[in-house]
């Protein structure tokens, strides 16, 4: 199964008449944050493939249909429930913002010949650095993907695995992060990968101006990869999370 990578930048190689063509035996999409709502619009309808996408720290104007909101009420703000106006696939793609989703389009081959969906969860969101809108503290996030472990438990006891891939806008902390605020990675993260084993965490924020800086990282069982502009990745029932460029 190849599936295309993408994050933080518009790719002119994504954004071309040329991407049918060109990303023709892509099966799967992730958008890993900081892109325009146009942007993911183009891939699905250009692509035509399932795409999942979360939300980073910019390009926010979308959040509020999927998260409860502060609104000022007077002097003291409230929360606003915007369940109701909550869209489950703004763009054609598939909102995994805090969740942990089956995927029973996507197939995952397994070796008895036998197969079973695509599992997949994700985190929206950086770390805390100015009190803006989709940042989080470490505790903050820890607790959000708390709330996944019922569905990861399911997802184990059903299909004997937790998770295939965790898509998350920040990076784990010290893998591919760096040491300013703003672009520091989640400690919880590293933790949530040790016990869940995800064969991929893909996430986004943390650009590539110089392309010697990894992009790659193996830990444990899971690979970490920078989805910044695109990238492509393969995953199947064997896969030991190598990761292929364009």
């Amino acid at each position: 199964m190849k599936i295309l990578c993408v994050s933080d930048q518009i790719d002119p190689l994504v954004y071309s008449t040329q991407a049918k063509e060109r990303f023709k035996d892509i099966d799967l999409i992730l958008c890993a944050g900081d892109l325009p709502s146009d942007y993911i619009d183009f891939i699905v309808s250009t692509l035509n493939k399932q795409t999942y996408f979360i939300f980073g720290n910019h390009n926010l104007s979308e959040f509020k249909y999927y998260h409860k909101q502060k609104k000022q009420n007077g002097p003291h703000p409230t929360w606003q429930d915007d369940s109701d106006l909550e869209m489950k696939g703004s763009f054609g793609a598939i909102y995994t913002g805090f969740k942990a989703l089956v995927d029973k389009k996507i197939r995952i081959n397994l070796p008895n010949g036998k197969t079973r969906p695509l599992l997949i969860a994700g985190a929206s969101g950086s770390k805390r650095y100015n009190n803006g809108l989709n940042q989080y503290t470490d505790s903050q996030m820890r607790l959000k993907l708390l709330a996944l472990l019922p569905r990861l438990i399911f997802n184990k006891i059903r299909y004997g695995t937790y998770l295939d891939i965790f898509l998350t806008h920040a990076s784990p902390r010290h893998i591919h992060d760096k040491e300013d605020p703003c672009h520091q990675g989640f400690e919880c993260f590293n933790t949530f990968i040790k016990r869940f084993s995800p064969t991929f965490l893909v996430h986004g924020h943390i650009h590539l101006y110089d392309m010697s800086m990894p992009r790659v990282t193996k830990t444990g069982g899971t690979t970490v990869v920078n989805a910044y502009s695109h990238t492509i990745i393969e995953l199947n029932e064997n896969t030991d999370g190598t990761e292929t460029n364009e």
